[in-house]
């Protein structure tokens, strides 16, 4: 079975990421290759694993990781075959949280697919053209389509005080995003399945090779 992870990448306190999150993996518990049993989908909050600003002292290509939560983090990312990105726009770019995520590990994103489900008031694409460099350069296959959330469009106001700076609204996306949502997961199945040799060969000699020492 392929197992993908929707990624929640903010950590900031009354982010509107848990319910936008949320939303896509209920989306994609619909899905009809969730439905038959194919593929599983798996909800991760970044924000439960505490991770430190990276403090290991071994770059994570040679994949010594001393820090329990790095360790943890590595068995979590390393157990799925893809994921979908959650992620808002800081400052023209991802949080910086769900950057050093990614560069606590190497490996374990070797070889997977990933799509992206942005927002904010650029409904987010310039954080998803920055993450998309960074997983390139951890072998992470990103497909072409992405869920564009505008917090002006798919967010409601209504009795929300406009004053207070963490009023996060109510979210009400528009009825084309889900099927935006099925359309970047089936590239995302797709892309997550066909690169299944490659991580079994890079599996098997990383075997090999750990047996011959």
């Amino acid at each position: 079975m392929t197992r993908i992870a929707v990624v929640l990448g903010s950590t900031r306190p009354g982010r509107r990421g848990q319910t936008v999150a949320q939303w896509v993996a209920d989306v994609a518990a619909r899905h009809p290759a969730a439905a038959v049993g194919d593929v599983a989908f798996e909800l991760v909050d970044l924000a439960e694993y505490g991770l430190p600003l990276l403090d290991e002292a071994v770059p994570a290509v040679f994949g010594q990781y001393r820090g329990e939560a790095t360790r943890r983090w590595a068995a979590t990312i390393g157990s799925f075959d893809g994921f979908v990105f959650v992620t808002p726009e800081y400052n023209h770019s991802m949080p910086a949280a769900l950057k050093n995520a990614i560069d606590h590990l190497f490996a374990e994103w070797n070889d997977k697919a990933a799509g992206f489900v942005s927002y904010g008031v650029h409904g987010g694409t310039r954080a998803v053209e920055h993450l998309r460099l960074a997983l390139s350069e951890v072998k992470v296959a990103h497909v072409r389509s992405q869920v564009v959330l505008s917090v002006f469009n798919d967010f409601d106001y209504t009795g929300c005080d406009m004053t207070d700076p963490t009023s996060a609204g109510r979210f009400t996306p528009g009825e084309q995003q889900e099927q935006a949502v099925n359309t970047m997961l089936d590239e995302v199945i797709a892309w997550s399945t066909a690169l299944e040799p490659l991580r079994a060969t890079t599996d098997a000699a990383s075997d090999g090779n750990a047996v011959s020492v």
